[in-house]
């Protein structure tokens, strides 16, 4: 089969399509035949070296697509062949096919393209862990979602909207905006505004920010929190490590997000963090928050919002892409 191994670490020229060997399944695993891949921007920090949840190269990319189970393991019994899937794990799906533990195989949903299948699992249960399961948001509450232009972001924005939250979205580019506020959240850019100061003379403090980039925007959302506001932090963008620049080593610690623990106290505020890639490890977990997120997404009728779409052979581009940081919502690449 055609697939991407990361065999070093470099720019996204560095990515080729070599031919390896077809996958088989192994006991509770499936074999899917990947129809659409979803990119990540951990996949970007994973081709750079910069990413610990990355496995010992090399390895075939990917964390998650969409596609047709076509065999399975010896144990597996929750899906049968010509199923529609999605696949959530570590690595595996820039490839034409790809192996899975059927706990991380997920029933694909019967009114979304492949693309839009392909590009929800990652960003709609990271939204979910950090709005739902950690900051507990409720009707009512004042969300900031910094970087809500993004894959993430407009997932998190879609939630809180949901939710009945009044949320607030930075970004930095009109058409950015444009879909934060078709989303249903208030945009604000951050280049040509104060996001702190436009949100306190827009009613005041918030009760909850998904904080994704560190630095300065750390230190300015932890201000912008209410008594009892949380904070969680799922990403860390403003990160521009170089191994062999030790200046950089030295911004990359002073601008990682950190927190005074007796100011917190003294403030009662909550600070969390979040990396759904480890929660995988747990089976009942995992289900539980797919039910949930399943149920809510079906209900409200939430959709992931599909940025553009390359073709396999284009994947390098779409790293160089959503590098750029010109990108919206998810990048998908098609096969």
């Amino acid at each position: 089969m055609k697939a991407y191994q990361l065999r070093k670490t470099g720019k996204p020229q560095i990515l080729k399509i070599e031919n390896i060997s077809e996958p088989s399944p192994v006991s509770n695993q499936v074999k899917v035949k990947v129809e659409a891949i979803g990119i990540n921007y951990a996949e970007i920090l994973s081709r750079k070296g910069q990413y610990s949840w990355a496995p010992k190269k090399p390895y075939v990319m990917g964390m998650e697509c969409y596609g047709e189970v076509t065999e399975l393991g010896e144990h597996a019994a929750k899906y049968k062949i010509g199923d529609k899937v999605i696949v959530g794990q570590q690595h595996g799906s820039y490839a034409e096919y790809v192996c899975a533990p059927e706990h991380l195989c997920f029933p694909a949903f019967d009114e979304f393209t492949p693309e839009e299948n392909a590009a929800y699992i990652v960003n709609f249960m990271t939204a979910w862990v950090a709005l739902k399961k950690l900051c507990r948001v409720v009707s009512g509450e004042r969300v900031l979602i910094q970087a809500a232009a993004g894959g993430v972001g407009t997932a998190a924005v879609q939630i809180g909207n949901a939710l009945g939250c009044k949320v607030y979205g930075t970004a930095s580019r009109d058409y950015k905006l444009d879909l934060i506020e078709e989303l249903g959240g208030t945009p604000i850019n951050y280049r040509d505004q104060d996001f702190y100061q436009e949100i306190i003379n827009d009613g005041g403090k918030v009760n909850c920010v998904l904080e994704t980039v560190g630095g300065e925007v750390f230190k300015k959302s932890m201000k912008l929190l209410d008594s009892f506001g949380r904070l969680v932090v799922i990403g860390f963008a403003s990160m521009n490590l170089k191994i062999w620049n030790p200046f950089s080593w030295v911004k990359t610690y002073l601008d990682a997000p950190k927190v005074n623990m007796m100011k917190m106290a003294t403030e009662s505020k909550g600070v969390f963090a979040s990396h759904i890639g480890y929660l995988t490890e747990n089976e009942s977990l995992t289900a539980e928050i797919w039910d949930e997120l399943y149920t809510f997404v079906k209900e409200h009728k939430l959709k992931p919002v599909v940025g553009k779409v390359f073709d396999f052979s284009q994947l390098p581009e779409a790293h160089a892409y959503m590098e750029s940081r010109e990108s919206v919502g998810k990048l998908v690449v098609k096969l």
